[in-house]
Parts: structure tokens; C-alpha cells; sequence
């Protein structure tokens, strides 16, 4: 057995609009980018009520969100692909996804630019979903 728990994460089945009525969505942040982001959760999900947490280091907050404990780590700014690659890999290898705010991979080669410059967006489901309206809000 890998002994990874193919149940994960913790709130299963949840997604953007809550498994029910008055459900708050969980949203981890960079410490240091903490109001900007919950200005662009807030209008991406309203009415749905937002907790915004703000923590350091990006493998935790991602970790965060394959343990059920969050439901999606956004990073609207530049960030280094050596911070959150780690992170990355353990979220996909238990069927999460990682993108940046536009929806793409984050490519790792060691020969291309170690800057991630479009944000990222992590979640264990309804990728997508999330991302669209993240975009959306960032943009506005």
C-alpha cells in the first residue's frame, strides 16, 4: 500500500458553491499578499462567505489544501518555481491540480525563466471552476 489516502481530502466532494447552504470557503494565502487576495476572493465568490488565511511558505499551503483543511491556495503575483514545485508534485500525484491563474502548467524545465509571473491556483476539485472565476476577478 502507498499509504496515501485516496479519500483526501478531508471535505470531499466540496467545490465552489459549498457542500451546503451557509458552507464558508476556505482560501490559504501568502502572509505578505494576504488583503490584495482576499479582495479578489471576496468578489470571485460572492455571496458565498470567504475565510482568508494567511500562512507562510508555499508547500504548507499547499499541503493545506490536499489535506482538506483549506479548499484552494491562490498567489495572484510573482512567485519563484522553486517554491512551489514540491508542492506541486504531491498535489498531482493524489489527483489535485495546480495551474497558474490562466490555466496553464507551470513549467519546471531548468532551462527556461525560474519566475512563475501569472499566479497560481491550487485545489484538490473543480479545478477549473475556481480558476475562472479567480481570473475573472483578478482582472477586474
Amino acid at each position: 500500500s502507498s499509504g496515501i489516502n485516496a479519500e483526501w481530502p478531508l471535505r470531499p466532494g466540496r467545490d465552489m458553491h459549498g457542500s451546503s447552504e451557509g458552507d464558508t470557503l476556505e482560501v490559504i494565502v501568502s502572509l505578505s499578499h494576504k488583503g490584495e487576495v482576499e479582495d479578489v476572493a471576496q468578489k470571485a465568490f460572492a455571496p458565498r462567505q470567504v475565510h482568508i488565511t494567511g500562512a507562510g511558505g508555499a508547500g504548507y499551503k499547499t499541503i493545506e489544501v490536499v489535506k482538506g483543511t483549506e479548499d484552494v491556495y491562490v498567489h495572484t503575483t510573482l512567485i519563484k518555481k522553486w517554491d512551489i514545485c514540491a508542492g506541486d508534485a504531491i498535489l498531482r500525484a493524489i489527483g489535485g491540480t495546480q495551474t497558474d491563474l490562466r490555466g496553464d502548467e507551470i513549467n519546471y524545465s531548468h532551462n527556461l525563466d525560474p519566475k512563475n509571473e501569472h499566479g497560481l491556483i491550487a485545489t484538490m476539485h473543480n479545478h477549473e471552476d475556481y480558476r475562472k472565476v479567480l481570473q475573472a476577478a483578478a482582472k477586474s
